[in-house]
């Protein structure tokens, strides 16, 4: 082998992975050595099967053999060459992830994955050399920002919040120094952390660090960024109030803005909505931005158009529309959002459908065979990526599902599990329902007293924090429970509870919860003889619904009106 080609062979050693003929000739290319020797010399030792080749779409990538390259790295480090050459690999790699970052603006997602998702290992070892003690923490810094969309993309969530913490511990505490790269940073830190974290203190923290720097830099891009941030810390977090004010915030922000900022607004507003327990006015916002919405044709890396935003409207939509009365409506619009979800192939759009749609829905409907696959997807997708805001959420569904299909001591130690990871990690917005399905779950295993310590907590958690799209079922499960009290005021307590639920479930255009209600009460009413009653209350509301007559609760009320009609008997009505 001519001195030449082993000159050659020794520098591509500095590759992880696979690398292409560009980068070979920037790093293996020097005084000694022309560009067309390093061509000439990869092609030889291709010939020679000591670098591999790869072909992806019509595009050839290159690898060095793992023994060889090891072999190949001693003598390297022999010579004394390695960091003169790792410098040159990490400098190439910043240009093409600095490249990258400004083409993630404009080109196809799955075009760009396919330029640059393969470098990723090389990636690695540049930011490994750069955050080494001999290596150049400035390089590393500029790459860490680079990477962000790429990491944002697979998603990485654990590896970009490790790499953009080395970054912001080199920039340190001095606010001015490199305020746009701190301003990105931040944001991507608290993206990756609320993804691996959920909303803990220093989530916070690195929004309120990137709104700080893009007020600095007066910078509306990135300020309309840290307040979608803010806006979902707060919202995650179960504070209503603060969440409704950074979405006004937003909104108004967006008034010179694209139109599909304006839509995401909407859509933040309409979120809020839901969750506070106004369903008409979410529903109103939910439609406008699917209504009006067209992808923007700059994306961003961090999370406000991470994904498609249809995706996460039409989930939340889902939810209201069951609420309002809609099941099939309901179904079908979850059914669509995480189809369009699994067509995206992104991680987070794939598991937030099935956290606010199709999970929800297919356990509010009672469809728990469409459940049990929901949930188990869930678990998958979000285990394989990191994602452990999306597994936590995963294992308070599956501990509701287990009790409703009657193993109700291994679903409460999930659901226990999942209370326990809910408020260790704040995502308080999930914790009124998931007490009141653990107080249902501790009824039916006969522990009375924890379910009524459940439901008290779960009631003044919604109180607490505006979370009051759920009070009224909440408060239907406190009659349940009143009426497994000894003493004789159970009976009292459970009727007054039942009544508030169907009073608070009108004023929130909750047919469901309505219904719901009413079958509670029906049947109390029923025990005491006033089964005529007890048929018309439920009748009133059952009449109103103009489909979903197949779902589980329409089923029982449809029983509870009258058990001597078949079931064929009941004709689904056009709306």
């Amino acid at each position: 082998m001519a001195e030449p080609e082993r000159v050659v062979l020794r520098r591509l050693a500095v590759f992880a992975g696979a690398f292409s003929l560009a980068a070979a000739s920037a790093v293996a290319t020097s005084r000694e050595i022309p560009p067309s020797q390093v061509l000439d010399g990869l092609s030889s030792l291709v010939a020679k099967s000591l670098v591999a080749t790869e072909v992806d779409a019509s595009v050839t990538h290159y690898r060095l053999l793992d023994t060889m390259r090891a072999y190949v790295l001693e003598k390297l480090d022999e010579r004394g060459e390695r960091e003169p050459l790792a410098r040159r690999h990490a400098e190439y790699y910043r240009d093409v992830f600095e490249r990258a970052e400004a083409e993630w603006n404009a080109r196809p997602t799955a075009e760009w994955l396919a330029d640059y998702g393969w470098r990723i290992n090389n990636l690695r070892a540049a930011l490994d050399w750069a955050f080494s003690p001999g290596g150049d923490a400035i390089i590393g810094v500029a790459l860490a920002t680079a990477a962000v969309p790429l990491w944002m993309h697979l998603p990485l969530m654990d590896e970009c919040r490790s790499r953009v913490n080395q970054a912001l511990a080199v920039l340190g505490a001095e606010p001015s120094q490199d305020a746009p790269r701190r301003m990105k940073l931040y944001a991507a830190l608290a993206t990756s952390l609320i993804y691996t974290r959920g909303q803990a203190p220093e989530t916070v923290e690195a929004w309120s660090g990137a709104l700080a720097a893009a007020e600095q830099l007066d910078d509306t891009e990135h300020r309309l960024h840290t307040l979608y941030g803010l806006w979902n810390c707060r919202a995650t977090s179960g504070d209503v109030a603060a969440a409704m004010d950074f979405a006004r915030r937003f909104h108004c922000l967006t008034v010179e803005r694209s139109h599909a900022d304006v839509l995401m607004g909407d859509r933040m507003l309409g979120s809020m909505l839901h969750f506070s327990g106004e369903q008409a006015a979410a529903r109103h916002h939910l439609e406008t931005m699917l209504d009006g919405f067209v992808p923007p044709v700059h994306r961003t890396a961090t999370m406000r158009h991470q994904f498609d935003q249809r995706i996460v409207a039409r989930a939340l939509l889902a939810r209201v529309c069951w609420m309002q009365g809609f099941p099939d409506q309901a179904t079908t619009l979850a059914a669509t959002a995480l189809e369009h979800a699994l067509a995206t192939d992104h991680e987070n759009a794939v598991c937030y459908s099935l956290v606010e749609g199709a999970c929800p829905v297919a356990l509010f409907t009672g469809d728990f065979a469409l459940a049990k696959r929901l949930v188990s997807l869930l678990l998958d997708r979000s285990a394989r990526q990191g994602l452990t805001t999306w597994q936590v959420i995963g294992l308070s569904f599956e501990g509701e599902l287990l009790i409703r299909c009657g193993d109700t001591a291994v679903g409460l130690g999930r659901l226990r599990t999942a209370v326990e990871a809910v408020n260790e990690r704040r995502l308080l917005l999930r914790l009124p329902a998931l007490l009141g399905v653990l107080a249902e779950g501790c009824v039916l295993a006969g522990r009375v007293s924890e379910a009524a310590a459940a439901i008290e907590q779960a009631l003044a958690a919604s109180e607490r924090t505006g979370i009051r799209w759920c009070h009224p079922e909440l408060l239907r499960i406190k009659g349940q429970i009143a009426q497994l009290d000894g003493d004789g005021s159970g009976r009292t307590r459970a009727e007054e509870a039942f009544g508030q639920a169907l009073e608070l479930s009108r004023h929130q255009g909750s047919l469901a919860w309505q219904l719901r209600a009413a079958m509670s009460l029906a049947r109390l009413w029923a025990r005491e003889g006033r089964s005529r009653e007890a048929r018309e209350l439920v009748r009133a509301i059952f009449e109103i619904f103009t489909e979903g007559f197949q779902t589980r609760d329409l089923l029982e009320a449809r029983a509870l009106i009258d058990p001597a009609v078949p079931r064929g008997a009941w004709r689904q009505r056009d709306p």
